[in-house]
């Protein structure tokens, strides 16, 4: 047991956690989360099922940038 502990200290898995404006669909969080694990599992040698991640929904008015408010910000274009 104590062994265990100490090799999951030694090697731990990723848990990502994503902030991003609302409004993304159902298939695209599917499809990014899927993305992000793949890229664990190429890169840091993790197994799909130790990679955690968070995915937060973020209101454009509960996000600011240089003082302003996305929400408040002109449309470009």
């Amino acid at each position: 047991m104590h062994n265990e502990r100490f090799a999951r200290r030694r090697n731990p898995m990723p848990t990502i956690r994503v902030e991003m404006f609302e409004g993304r669909t159902p298939e695209q969080k599917k499809n990014l989360v899927q993305a992000l694990t793949q890229a664990c599992v190429e890169t840091l040698g993790s197994k799909p099922e130790a990679v955690d991640i968070l995915l937060y929904d973020i209101k454009p008015s509960d996000w600011a940038t240089g003082g302003e408010l996305w929400s408040e910000k002109k449309k470009q274009g």
